[in-house]
């Protein structure tokens, strides 16, 4: 009999097939007490385990295809890091000694503390990183407790349907590339690696279907429908006609998409959009270049400080920035300097003081970079002298001052005679320009347009501040709305006034990848758009397929509108 399970769609298509499910049996942990003369040999007990898992690890990154994807590579490097940190090291041996007891539940008793300290991340990127703690934990427990590690065939399971409980970077490493049709899961967000790996190579994933694993048995036949997040066991034939249908029809738009990444970018009335390309790591200009993206709007640099107990010096910097930019090739490239504090933490060791109790107003981004120069000189010194390698841009988070700009033009100013002095090359007329993503600079952005040289809404924090909602707060995050009229009018306000003074304004938010909003910021005004890689051509086929013709004064008729069903139903209208 045919039955259907919701779940969240993390990489989008239709998929059908037979189920292969893989099982990690959970290990029950229990506590016993040790005398105190055997503290020291459990303690070596557990040291010996860290280092066989470490071991483990470094082979499977070692027997890992050339092609495997950069994210799921840098998660495997995260788990040997994590391997290191004083967390899951030094931590259960203190527990051991304060406890005495065995080192399975010290380190059970470290893993709750540090899952409980994930939970509460409003980030959704951090906090799913608490599976990476869950995972490197398991692979030390299996050891102590003497279990060999689970043994993987991937080549038994080409053109299978994968069901799991989770998925580790272990697992996705050596399944990847063996004709997989799509990942189900039973746990995992948007940004976890099942859900990395799956949109890495382009095929459905679903995460997030508990107790899956209760209804549905191997070999089983499942329709993966990673548009709507749901599966549907056993289908009739009926329905196996209609997916079918769809996945063809998938097949030719993406194909019709593709034919796109070489073609401007333009509406069907001639005027002319600039369309560039978010991304995190350097690695990431291999999807720039896939989907035909010539410039990067977005360069986040916030890798550079996370799984770390030091922060990275002027060198690293300059490392991660130079490939990038001479990846592009001449194509420009936005560096935002580092936005930490908030919903990315960083160790306490590197800046002096606490974030607060509420970090989202506290000490982050620039508020950081000001109060913390020996943070923030390095990554200024290193953007500078990457200017001299092609087109960059430096762009500033969370500016709500004018006096802020003026502390970092000074220090700008500080570092290029350094440069000067010691005779290293950089662009003097390197463009300079900050985000719009707190009202005050929204409201005040005629104020600043004049002296910078571009500005880009970030629209994600921008909607959480002008509703005051916690977008990660389960109780209020139902207010979270793009097309609130604050918001709207907040945008329209930064556009007109970038406008007219002639200067650059794009938006970098996930607004502008989303592609329900497209049409409606090309009548706000907006002519510069930077979006995820994933979303880059549908937003082009959207902005080629527009007619600029009457769009303004339908998108006004929206910023007049209180209603939400109103407003929804005339946004809709344009989308017609």
């Amino acid at each position: 009999m045919s039955f259907t399970l919701h779940g969240l769609g993390v990489s989008k298509g239709i998929a059908i097939g037979k189920v292969h499910i893989i099982r990690h049996d959970q290990i029950e942990v229990s506590e016993y007490t040790l005398s105190k003369h055997n503290l020291e040999e459990e303690v070596s007990r557990f040291e010996k385990a860290l280092a066989i898992a470490r071991q483990q690890l470094l082979q499977i990154r070692d027997k890992a295809p050339k092609d495997t994807a950069v994210d799921i590579a840098a998660i495997i490097e995260a788990h040997l890091l994590m391997l290191d940190d004083s967390l899951l090291t030094r931590a259960p041996i203190e527990l051991i000694h304060q406890h005495q007891c065995n080192a399975e539940w010290a380190l059970k008793l470290q893993c709750e503390s540090l899952v409980q300290i994930f939970d509460k991340m409003e980030d959704p990127y951090l906090s799913a990183r608490k599976s990476d703690v869950e995972q490197v934990v398991m692979r030390i427990q299996r050891i102590l407790r003497g279990y060999a590690e689970t043994a993987l065939e991937p080549e038994n399971m080409a053109n299978m349907i994968i069901l799991a409980d989770d998925l580790s970077p272990a697992d996705t490493v050596l399944m990847q590339h063996h004709g997989i049709l799509a990942f189900i899961t039973e746990y995992g967000g948007m940004t976890s690696h099942t859900a990395i790996l799956a949109r890495s190579l382009g095929i459905p994933a679903i995460v997030g279907l508990r107790r899956a694993r209760a209804y549905i048995q191997s070999d089983d036949i499942l329709v993966v429908d990673g548009f709507q997040g749901m599966i549907l066991a056993e289908p009739d034939e009926r329905s196996l006609r209609y997916y079918r249908m769809r996945q063809r029809e998938e097949k030719r738009q993406r194909a019709a998409l593709n034919k796109l990444k070489n073609s401007p970018t333009m509406t069907r009335d001639g005027t002319p959009i600039t369309l560039h390309v978010n991304i995190e790591f350097p690695e990431d200009v291999t999807a720039v270049k896939r989907v035909g993206g010539e410039g990067i709007g977005l360069y986040r640099t916030e890798f550079l400080f996370m799984n770390r107990q030091q922060p990275p010096d002027e060198e690293e910097h300059f490392e991660a920035y130079s490939r990038v930019v001479r990846a592009l090739k001449g194509g420009s490239v936005t560096i935002r300097t580092l936005d930490l504090g908030a919903d990315k933490p960083i160790d306490s060791r590197f800046y002096d003081g606490s974030v607060g109790a509420n970090p989202a107003l506290g000490l982050r981004a620039i508020r950081l970079c000001l109060k913390n120069q020996k943070l923030f000189k390095p990554q200024l010194r290193a953007i500078l002298r990457a200017s001299a390698l092609g087109q960059v841009r430096m762009m500033i988070p969370m500016v709500c001052s004018f006096q802020e700009l003026v502390q970092v033009h000074n220090l700008m100013e500080e570092i290029r005679d350094e440069l000067r002095n010691k005779s290293i090359k950089f662009n003097s007329q390197m463009p300079f320009g900050v985000m719009v993503e707190v009202p005050a600079m929204a409201i005040c952005s005629d104020l600043i347009a004049s002296y910078v040289d571009f500005l880009s809404i970030g629209t994600n924090d921008l909607i959480q501040y002008t509703l005051a909602i916690d977008r990660g707060n389960d109780a209020v995050n139902y207010l979270y709305d793009p097309l609130h009229p604050a918001v709207l009018r907040l945008i329209k306000m930064s556009i007109d006034a970038a406008v007219k003074v002639d200067k650059p304004i794009s938006m970098c938010g996930e607004m502008a990848s989303d592609s329900r909003y497209v049409r409606l910021l090309l009548g706000l005004g907006l002519r510069y758009f930077s979006v995820n890689p994933e979303a880059f051509l549908e937003v082009k086929q959207i902005i080629n397929n527009s007619d600029m013709k009457g769009l303004s004064q339908r998108t006004n008729e929206i910023l007049q509108t209180s209603s939400p069903t109103e407003i929804t139903e005339r946004l809709e209208a344009i989308n017609a």
